[in-house]
Parts: structure tokens; sequence; C-alpha cells
């Protein structure tokens, strides 16, 4: 590692390449999924949006319930393997699915494992990283993901293209990384107990909300209408191939696409120890308001491409800020509860995006549904600045 990552916890490396390997393996699938779901499939704008909607939202429950649950243990990584395992098992086996529905199944599978992990894998990273470093620890966990992001949809234009392989074929490959996920787990990650939540006693979930703190609350209030506009990605997707891009180049652009997200996380999480969490927010939610104003006003393809990379720096600029920004205004105790709470208020309004952002597209167009995407998200941002400055115990 050079020395930019040598520094970080061991743990926090370990979980990065975790995170590497997984989104190779999901990202083998995702990106196809709307055109496997529209072509092979035949389903619409609305089932999509209603299988990513449940997905998301199922996972937002079991994150909630999750993060409660990583405080009350002594260990967080039972529940991390757990969650990994269970979607490195369900997610390659939508290449066998022969209707919508079933894909709706596995991913709700697929979910189901990501709500199991995601809060107690959060929690342990700020554990075992230092305070000025979480921004960093984050954008480095983040810039592993992205990075399998872009090998994963390049793997599947490969085997598209060169290896003449089928979508089905493509999507059941998936399970050779996502087996490796659980050997670097199980072998990699080395956890001492620690203390619990209370001695062990069994908070309720209104004592750990109000044990977190108004500055707390009020950022889970911004984060639910930014997200209330920020629908599944599947639809930005399906712009660009109904604009005519094809199968392929889809993969191709999506993996272009986790490229400059990976970059950005990397240098996002480091600048967020820097100049402060707030700023890095409310930047990354105005370049999103601009992306999906384009998306609703363009129609050269080279501009929805130019404008599509340039959504990767949303992502730079608002994912490691957030997760450090939870991390920094919480009590040590209640960090699983924070992440579990702040992840369930993002995919719990994940369902209605989604679904409302379909049923916009098919009612009115999708220039309406991305105008109102833009909308939320400015919304959002004057809910973030109504806040009193003393309020947060940002790092900067």
């Amino acid at each position: 590692m050079n020395k930019l990552t040598r520094k970080l916890p061991r743990t926090v490396l370990v979980l990065g390449v975790v995170s590497l390997l997984t989104d190779l393996s999901s990202e083998m699938i995702y990106p196809l999924l709307p055109l496997f779901l529209t072509t092979v499939l035949g389903a619409g704008a609305l089932a999509l949006g209603a299988i990513e909607g449940v997905a998301e939202s199922t996972a937002a429950l079991l994150k909630l319930a999750s993060g409660i649950w990583a405080d009350r243990v002594r260990r967080r990584k039972p529940l991390i393997l757990a969650g990994y395992g269970l979607s490195s098992l369900a997610r390659p086996l939508i290449g066998l699915a022969a209707a919508w529905p079933a894909v709706l199944g596995l991913r709700f599978a697929d979910r189901v494992g990501k709500g199991v992990r995601t809060s107690p894998r959060d929690a342990l990273i700020a554990d075992v990283t230092p305070a000025d470093q979480r921004g960093a620890a984050y954008g480095f966990h983040r810039a592993m993901d992205h990075a399998g992001a872009v090998i994963g949809p390049l793997a599947a234009a490969v085997l598209l293209t060169a290896a003449g392989l089928t979508l089905r074929q493509v999507f059941l490959l998936a399970a050779v990384p996502a087996v490796a996920v659980i050997l670097v787990i199980v072998l990699g990650i080395h956890e001492a107990p620690r203390t619990r939540l209370g001695g062990g006693r069994q908070s309720s979930l209104s004592e750990n909300w109000n044990g977190l703190g108004r500055p707390f609350h009020r950022f889970v209030l911004a984060m639910a209408v930014f997200t209330l506009g920020n629908s599944t990605d599947a639809f930005l997707l399906l712009r660009l191939s109904q604009a005519g891009v094809a199968p392929a180049w889809v993969a191709i652009l999506w993996a272009a696409h986790h490229l400059v997200k990976m970059a950005a996380t990397w240098l996002g999480g480091r600048l967020s120890d820097r100049a402060g969490r707030r700023p890095l927010i409310l930047s990354g939610w105005a370049v999103y308001a601009a992306v999906y104003l384009a998306f609703a006003t363009v129609d050269s393809l080279p501009w929805l491409i130019t404008v599509f990379m340039a959504y990767g720096i949303f992502f730079g600029l608002t994912e490691p800020a957030e997760k450090a920004l939870v991390a920094d205004l919480v009590p040590a105790t209640l960090r699983g509860s924070a992440f579990g709470c702040y992840h369930g208020a993002v995919g719990l309004t994940a369902l209605p995006a989604s679904l409302l952002f379909g049923w916009v597209w098919e009612t009115w167009g999708h220039p309406a549904a991305f105008v109102m995407g833009a909308g939320l998200a400015a919304l959002a941002a004057v809910l973030l600045l109504e806040r009193r400055p003393e309020a947060d115990k940002e790092v900067i």
C-alpha cells in the first residue's frame, strides 16, 4: 500500500478489499439489469421502479435493525459475514429468472444481505479509525467499492462481446468473485470484543433515537428529503439506452462512471477531514441537481454521456462526508444505531422515490421526472442549511 493508505487501520483495508470484490460481482449484473428486465423479461419502467424500490426499502429496514443489534453485541464481524454471505449466494441466481417477479425475489434476498451488513460495517470502520481520519477511511472504502464497480462492467462487456455469452450466463459467472468475498472476511477481519451499549441492556429504538441528538435528527431529515428525489440509477441507464447506447457500451459507460466515483470519493473523503462535512455535502447536492436538470433537457447523446460522467463527482463529494458526519455527531456507544437510522431513513424513502420517479416518467415523460429529482435536492439543501452553527461537532 502507498503512503495514502498505510496509516489507515488494517480492518479498513480488508473491508475495502471486500467491497471491491462485492461490487465486482454486483456490477457484472446491475448495469445490465434494466436491459434484461425490459427486453428479455418484458418489464416496464414502473416494474423496474418497483423492483429497485422494494429491494432498497428492504435493505433500509434491516440496516436499521442490524445497526441497533450491532450496539448490543460484543463483535460486529458475524453480522458483516452473514450479510455478505447471503448476497453472494442470491445475486448470481438472477441469471436463472424466467419472469420479473423472480428478479424481485432475488433482489430482495440480495438486499436483505446488504441490510444485515451495512450498519455494522460502517460502525466498525468508525470504531477502528481516529476521528480526524474518518473521512479518509470512508473515502478509501468507497473508492475500493467503486473500483470493483469499474472492473465488474468491463468484465461483463468482455464476456458479452469477446466471449459471446448471453446476459444470463454473465449473471451466473458473477458467483466467482462473490465466493472470494466470504474467504476474505473469514480470514482477514480480526475484531477485538467491545463494550456493549448499557452493559448489554436492551434499550428501545426511541431511547436510542433520543440519545442521538437534535443535530443528527436534522441531518437525517435532510437526507430523507434528498433521497425522495434520488431514485435508482437504473433510470439513468435506461435513459442512456433509449438515447441509443448499445448494451455493451452501457456496461462500459457504467464502468467509466465508477472510475470517476472512485477518484472522487478517494479525494472527497480526505477533503472532508479538512474543509468540513456539510460544505462537501451541499456541493455534491448542487452537482446532482445540475446533472438531473441536464438529463431532463439534453437530447444530444455525446452531452448525455458527458453529464453522466460528471454525475460521479456527486458521489465523491457526498458519500464519505455523510458517513463521517454520522460518526462525528453521535456517541461512540450509539454508532451502530446511528448508522442504522441514517441508512434506514435513506432507504425507506427509496421505495416511494423509485415508484414516484417511474410513475412520473410513464405519465409525463422523463423530463418531468428528472426535474422533480433536481427540485427535491434543492429543498434538501435548504433543510441542511437550517441549523445553529454551534450544534454540529464536525471535524474541520
